[in-house]
């Protein structure tokens, strides 16, 4: 197809998502949880470009490019290129996406994810096609059930099984760590492992946190019901929460998602040099930090 500028390329940052906090409130009779979820995105990601090409092509770099094992069909991001022409009622673009695989694999902050949504977005500009909101989010259901949230990279309350969703609050300025001990956790494992699946949701949230005290002192009241689940299956958690805990700089220690990744809140003046830090004193851990949204 003819697309909206055949010399345009495009380059977006998939951002990680990190839920802040994850209530499990319950399960279906069809084995879906039910959660209560504030969900952020850090600027820190993966970074993703889509150019005009003679044929739709995937490249995959990056650190952690070797990672991403199976046929390249089976790739979200191609499902995403397809599923969107199918939708929109297009010819498949011919277009090169080069994804710089910058986020750890299955490692509970969602890259698949987010890789899948940004290339939602970028199709949408490159093409000049756009669906309205109840198709695109429609065709982000059918890649996985994290990527609706991801179409929108800003605060987010996730609810019911992931696809009920509503803005969250305006964050203060702030840094987030994020560190990962290069350890696979498997989340089909972890929820079975949960003790109890029928937990409080979270309290009711401001529309606004003005300063990082009130943020978190917020969280303090929340929780991520898959942390100590993750912890009893992936030691490793617990070493690194520990060494967030720690850190003086930090306000806030928490896993995000099904692990294995942990975040730590801090000032935004402190973020290079906690990570730093980090590095130095556990050189086989993935770390990254910047600024919360």
């Amino acid at each position: 197809m003819a697309l909206a500028s055949k010399s345009s390329s495009r380059v977006e940052l998939a951002r990680a998502k990190v839920n802040l906090a994850l209530h499990i409130t319950g399960r279906q009779p069809d084995g879906y949880h039910l959660l209560d979820s504030l969900v952020v995105f850090p600027q820190i990601g993966d970074r993703l470009a889509i150019e005009a090409a003679d044929a739709l092509e995937l490249r995959i770099e990056g650190p952690f490019a070797r990672d991403l094992t199976g046929p390249a069909e089976d790739n979200l991001i191609l499902k995403a290129v397809r599923s969107f022409a199918e939708k929109a009622g297009i010819d498949v673009p011919q277009v090169r996406l080069t994804l710089t695989k910058r986020l750890p694999v299955a490692s509970g902050i969602g890259g698949g994810s987010t890789d899948a949504a940004t290339t939602l977005r970028l199709l949408e500009d490159l093409t000049g096609t756009y669906l309205d909101d109840e198709d695109q989010h429609a065709l982000a259901l059918t890649l996985g059930a994290d990527v609706p949230v991801c179409l929108f990279p800003e605060p987010q309350i996730m609810r019911g099984i992931g696809g009920d969703l509503s803005p969250g609050p305006d964050l203060p300025t702030c840094g987030i760590v994020l560190v990962n001990p290069r350890v696979g956790v498997s989340t089909p494992e972890v929820f079975k492992a949960m003790e109890r699946r029928e937990n409080a949701p979270m309290d009711l949230m401001p529309e606004k946190f003005e300063t990082l005290a009130s943020l978190v002192a917020y969280l303090e009241t929340c929780r991520n019901d898959l942390q100590d689940a993750a912890k009893s299956l992936c030691p490793e958690i617990g070493l690194v929460l520990s060494e967030l805990e720690a850190e003086p700089r930090i306000n806030l220690a928490r896993m995000s998602g099904s692990g294995a990744t942990c975040f730590g809140l801090c000032e935004l003046r402190d973020t290079m040099e906690i990570e730093r830090t980090l590095r130095v004193a556990h050189p086989d851990w993935w770390i990254a930090s910047g600024p919360l949204s």
